[in-house]
C-alpha cells in the first residue's frame, strides 16, 4: 500500500512541470546526469529512484530523448543517456529545421564566423527567409553578428557565447575596427629601449666579445614581462603579440634574431646599416590579415583604409 501511495505521489510530481515543462522527475533526471557527464544507465535510474515504476521510467527517458535533452550511446553492451551541450539543447526545443540548420552551419564555423552569403550557399535558403531565421537566432542570443576587420562592411555570424578569433577583431592592435596607430609605435619604442638597455650593459661586460654579444640577447617572454610590468596596455598582451612587435623592429633593421638551444627565439638591438626606412610605421607590420591579402577581393591594398591614412 505504501508502495502504491509512493507511486502515486511520484506521478503527481512528474506531472507538476517548472518553466521549462518538466517535471520534478524529468528534472531529478537531467541533475543526475549532469553529476555523471559520461553518461546514466536504467540501473542508475533504478538505483536513485527505486519507487519510479519502468513504464513511467521508459515514458520520461523517451520524452527528454525527443526533447533533444539526452544522447544515447552503448558502453560495455548497456545503454546509457548523456546529457548534450546546454547550448544544443537549448535550439532543439521550440526550433523548426531551418532553424537547426542555420545554427548548425554557424556552428561548424567556430570562432573565426562565417559569412551570411556562405550561410545562404550552404542553407539554401532565400534570402527574407534567411534574413528572419538569423535576427530570430540573434534575439534569442543563440548567435551574434561581429564586424570584421578584413571587410569593414560586413559582418560574420558565430555562436553567442563564443570569443571571437583575432583574426575577425584585429586583437590587440585594433580597437572598434580603428587601427591603433599610435599604441603600436609606443609599444614598438619601449621593446627597442629595453633590448638597447640589455645591449649597452652587455657592452660592458669585460668577459670578451661573444660572451658580451650573448648576453645581450633577450628572449621574447622576458620582453613581454617587461611592457607587463610597465602596464602602458589596457589589452591583455600576449607573448605572441609582442612577437609581431619585435618583428617590425626586425624589419626596421633595429633588431636581429636567433634560436636559443630550447628552440624559442632570442633578439638583439642591433646598429643599423642603413636609415630606417620606416616600415613599422606602414599597418601592414601588424596587419592580423595580412595573408590574406592580395591584388583582388576585399582584402587589398587599394582599399585599405590604413594604408591611405599613413600615406597621408
Amino acid at each position: 500500500m505504501e508502495t502504491e501511495t509512493s507511486t502515486s505521489e511520484e506521478h503527481d510530481k512528474s506531472t507538476s512541470n517548472d518553466s521549462n515543462g518538466l517535471g520534478i522527475i524529468e528534472q531529478k533526471i537531467i541533475a543526475l546526469a549532469q553529476a555523471r557527464p559520461k553518461g546514466i544507465s536504467d540501473k542508475d535510474l533504478v538505483s536513485e529512484m527505486p519507487n519510479l515504476q519502468p513504464v513511467q521510467r521508459a515514458q520520461i527517458i523517451n520524452k527528454l530523448l525527443s526533447q533533444g535533452y539526452f544522447d544515447l550511446f552503448k558502453h560495455g553492451g548497456s545503454l546509457l543517456y548523456r546529457l548534450k551541450d546546454p547550448s544544443k539543447t537549448k535550439i532543439a526545443k521550440g526550433a523548426d529545421n531551418e532553424e537547426k540548420i542555420v545554427y548548425s552551419i554557424i556552428e561548424e564555423a567556430g570562432n573565426k564566423g562565417i559569412w551570411i552569403r556562405d550561410i545562404r550557399f550552404k542553407s539554401n535558403l532565400m534570402p527574407i527567409q534567411l534574413n528572419k531565421i538569423l535576427k530570430s537566432l540573434e534575439t534569442k542570443k543563440f548567435i551574434k553578428a561581429v564586424k570584421s576587420v578584413a571587410a569593414s562592411k560586413k559582418k560574420v555570424y558565430m555562436l553567442y557565447n563564443l570569443e571571437p578569433d583575432r583574426s575577425v577583431t584585429g586583437g590587440a592592435w585594433y580597437q572598434d575596427q580603428d587601427f591603433e596607430a599610435e599604441f603600436v609605435d609606443i609599444l614598438n619604442q619601449q621593446c627597442f629601449r629595453f633590448l638597447e638597455q640589455k645591449r649597452e650593459e652587455a657592452n660592458k661586460w669585460d668577459g670578451g666579445p661573444i660572451d658580451a654579444r650573448n648576453i645581450a640577447f633577450a628572449s621574447s617572454k622576458e620582453v613581454w614581462k617587461f611592457i607587463s610590468d610597465l602596464g602602458i596596455s589596457k589589452v591583455k598582451l600576449s607573448v605572441e603579440d609582442l612577437e609581431m612587435i619585435l618583428n617590425t623592429l626586425i624589419y626596421d633593421g633595429k633588431v636581429e634574431k636567433t634560436l636559443s638551444s630550447d628552440g624559442s627565439n632570442l633578439y638583439r638591438s642591433v646598429q643599423p646599416l642603413l636609415t630606417s626606412p620606416g616600415l613599422i610605421k606602414v599597418p601592414c607590420g601588424v596587419c592580423p590579415v595580412r595573408k590574406d591579402c592580395c591584388d583582388i577581393g576585399d582584402v587589398t591594398p587599394t582599399k585599405c583604409q590604413y594604408i591611405m591614412e599613413w600615406m597621408n
